[in-house]
């Protein structure tokens, strides 16, 4: 069975992102959600060397940047908003799941904005996905 390329890169996501709810609630349990999201942000800072492929930055277009920019910036907002809800009593085994929905807006948005198909397999599947969650969440 051969694997397309993106597989790995989703394969580590998976693992990464399955555990790293749990260091988020250990931290919340201690410190801020604010106190949180600096340590995360110092965290890509440490990690940032690894992937940066050395090109300057401001080579790219100006569309380029502005798209990394808000997605920098709304990624910080969802993970500043995900350490509230924990450090607010929210549980790891409720909310990380919950958070977990956030593919169902970009199932709905990437036939509109990037004009991406969605097949009857993939939609089924990711329904499939959704209901897991929110059982997994009960």
């Amino acid at each position: 069975m051969h694997l397309p390329p993106w597989y790995l890169y989703a394969a580590i996501v998976l693992i990464a992102w399955g555990v790293v709810g749990i260091f988020q609630k250990l931290a919340t349990n201690h410190i801020s959600a604010g106190s949180t999201l600096v340590l995360l942000i110092v965290g890509f800072l440490l990690f940032e060397p690894l992937v940066y492929p050395g090109s300057v930055l401001f080579h790219y277009s100006a569309r380029a940047l502005a798209y990394g920019l808000i997605g920098g910036f709304l990624n910080n907002l969802g993970a500043w908003a995900l350490f509230a809800a924990m450090e607010s009593g929210g549980k790891a085994s409720i909310v990380a799941p919950f958070t977990a929905l956030y593919p169902l807006v970009v199932v709905l948005l990437a036939p509109l904005i990037l004009h991406e198909s969605v097949t009857l397999p993939q939609a089924i599947g990711v329904g499939c996905s959704l209901v897991a969650v929110v059982l997994l969440s009960m």
